[in-house]
């Protein structure tokens, strides 16, 4: 067999980085937030040794760690990647694939959102660091939870946020036929230790943190900092999230992106014109003409 050689690979994320290998590694994923979560994997266990290693991910061909701000990945990336392809060229295990591990205790229950083809599945527990929203199976490729509800002919976009997830339905059922057999199904995913979804270049979803203030007019800086105090808690309720997209200095409109159970839902034009809109006026007063959602 051929010797396993990483090459290093940076993400959206700068904390995250990611070493590709040039062979299979693992089946399936497995992530770890602690070495008390590592006791399946002994590769896991020697990472979390580093002090400034976070969070460990093993993916098919790839080994993502998460660093913590005490050092910059430029300062030790290669003493890590040797580190690893001396590990995966040792021929221990990666991961003990029959390790038997406990189940974690959790309860999960559906709540209803405004929008009558989503409902929103809540965890008693923190499921994710960062947003995720999937509108496809394509899209969902770094997220295991996401690619298993695909397997439901009626799951048609997913929304995941800190200790929820938001299902939109096809019209071919109705809620009261499938919320049992959906929230089984997820309480029992995440029973397991299963990875929820991890966040890569491609579904890392962007934040009204997102934006640099020095890039934004300070009007929107206040539009930012509004739908974040005021509307993005209201808006999680239900199951959703807004983000600032733009504003526009000549017209004054502004542009906002609606996810999860927001996006699409029948009652969204009410809120955004009664809600948001008349708010922003209101405390941006003269700076204000309308409010629209570029993702209709």
């Amino acid at each position: 067999m051929d010797r396993i050689s990483l090459k290093i690979e940076t993400t959206r994320t700068d904390t995250i980085l990611k070493f590709t290998a040039n062979n299979v590694l693992t089946s399936g994923s497995h992530q770890y937030n602690n070495i008390d979560e590592a006791k399946n994997s002994p590769l896991a266990q020697q990472l979390f040794h580093l002090p400034f290693v976070k969070r460990v991910l093993f993916s098919a061909n790839f080994i993502a760690l998460e660093r913590f701000s005490i050092v910059e990945w430029n300062d030790v990336q290669e003493e890590v990647k040797e580190q690893l392809e001396n590990y995966l060229n040792s021929g221990d295990p990666i991961v003990i694939e029959d390790h038997i591990q406990k189940k974690v205790p959790v309860e999960v229950y559906a709540e209803v959102t405004p929008n009558p083809s989503v409902l929103k599945f809540v965890a008693n527990k923190k499921l994710v660091d960062v947003d995720f929203e999937f509108k496809s199976v394509d899209e969902a490729k770094d997220a295991p939870l996401a690619i298993e509800l695909y397997n439901f002919p009626f799951v048609k976009e997913i929304f995941i946020s800190e200790n929820y997830v938001s299902i939109t339905k096809s019209d071919i059922v109705e809620w009261g036929d499938i919320t049992v057999e959906i929230r089984s199904f997820i309480k029992e995913f995440i029973a397991n230790g299963k990875t929820i979804a991890v966040a890569s270049e491609n579904n890392i979803q962007p934040t009204n943190e997102t934006y640099n203030p020095e890039d934004l007019d300070e009007v929107s800086q206040q539009i930012i900092s509004i739908l974040d105090e005021y509307i993005k808690p209201a808006v999680a309720a239900d199951g959703g999230n807004i983000l600032f997209n733009s504003y526009n200095v000549e017209t004054k409109i502004v542009n906002v992106v609606l996810q999860g159970a927001c996006s699409g839902c029948p009652s969204s034009t009410v809120t955004l014109k009664n809600g948001i809109e008349n708010m922003l006026k209101q405390l941006i007063p003269g700076k204000i003409e309308g409010v629209v959602a570029v993702n209709y």
